[in-house]
């Protein structure tokens, strides 16, 4: 044991430390360095941020998360703030806001912020708010035949291109339909093979594209360089293969991790689409193991 006296610097930092501790019960804060960069999809707090924007985002970065993921941009607003005003709101926290999820706009034409609709206007509120990825986050259940595939290539390719004008990248976010087969083709298998891989990067979904039988590295080893952003999500180990917190399922994250410079990952986001727990109960449960991992 070391007897010498701390400094005030070193008394400072380990009194820092402890007060986290208490602050965040069950966190390993002493583990926290592994995750210095680990983000949060800000989708799962969804019934929270309503209620108390500032005050749930508060305890997002108090738990540890450096990174959000930005959902439900409309007509110039992230809930409700001009991205000025947000990108303000998240220095004061300490948070950054690489990525943001987009939808096609196709079944909702008159909303604006879409890839069909005041496209421009949305990358330039991004780069704003200091996005460098821009992720369609979903197709709708009536966008989902092959001609619409066909068009959504077309469509990704010409929305990355503005993207990239502005200095950021477009990338495409799957669920499980996309690797169910039509017409002897996986719809997934199109959209790598017909966008330009420069231009349309993926935010491969881990436990979606598990839950359809895929094995994340070999995507990574047919596609290297693809995947630079990741959603970081457990399968529980029941019949039914909920969602459960980091960790506490199925996935073995650490395998998937080892991948992560074939797949080319630059930013990985917890997410959980429905939570058995408080939402930030979850994402702390989560936080505190994926700590374990070598990321």
């Amino acid at each position: 044991m070391n007897t010498q006296k701390l400094s005030r610097t070193d008394f400072l930092k380990t009194s820092a430390l402890a007060m986290a501790a208490v602050l965040i019960p069950n966190l390993d804060v002493f583990a926290s360095p592994a995750n210095k960069n680990l983000g949060l999809q800000l989708y799962t707090l969804r019934d929270l941020l309503p209620k108390d924007l500032e005050g749930t985002l508060k305890k997002v970065a108090e738990i540890g998360y450096k990174e959000v993921e930005m959902f439900g941009y409309s007509d110039g607003k992230f809930f409700g703030k001009t991205p000025t005003e947000f990108a303000a709101l998240l220095k004061s926290l300490g948070l950054k806001a690489p990525s943001g999820h987009y939808t096609t706009g196709n079944t909702m034409p008159n909303m604006k912020g879409t890839l069909t609709n005041d496209w421009k206007r949305a990358v330039d509120d991004a780069a704003t708010l200091g996005q460098k990825y821009m992720v369609c986050a979903y197709l709708f259940p009536d966008e989902r035949k092959m001609d619409d595939y066909k068009r959504h290539i077309d469509l990704f390719n010409k929305s990355a291109e503005t993207c990239k004008a502005a200095g950021i990248q477009f990338a495409y976010h799957n669920h499980d339909f996309e690797f169910k087969e039509m017409d002897g083709k996986l719809p997934y298998d199109m959209i790598l093979s017909g966008t330009d891989p420069k231009l349309v990067k993926m935010e491969l979904d881990l436990y979606w594209a598990s839950y359809a039988g895929q094995d994340p590295v070999a995507l990574f080893k047919k596609h290297p360089g693809r995947f630079p952003l990741w959603h970081v999500k457990d399968m529980a180990k029941t019949e039914k293969r909920e969602f459960s917190e980091v960790g506490e399922g199925s996935i073995n994250f650490q395998r998937i991790f080892d991948a992560k410079k074939t797949a080319g990952l630059t930013h990985y986001f917890v997410e959980q689409d429905i939570c058995k727990r408080p939402p930030l109960e979850s994402i702390a449960i989560s936080y505190r193991n994926l700590a374990k991992v070598s990321v």
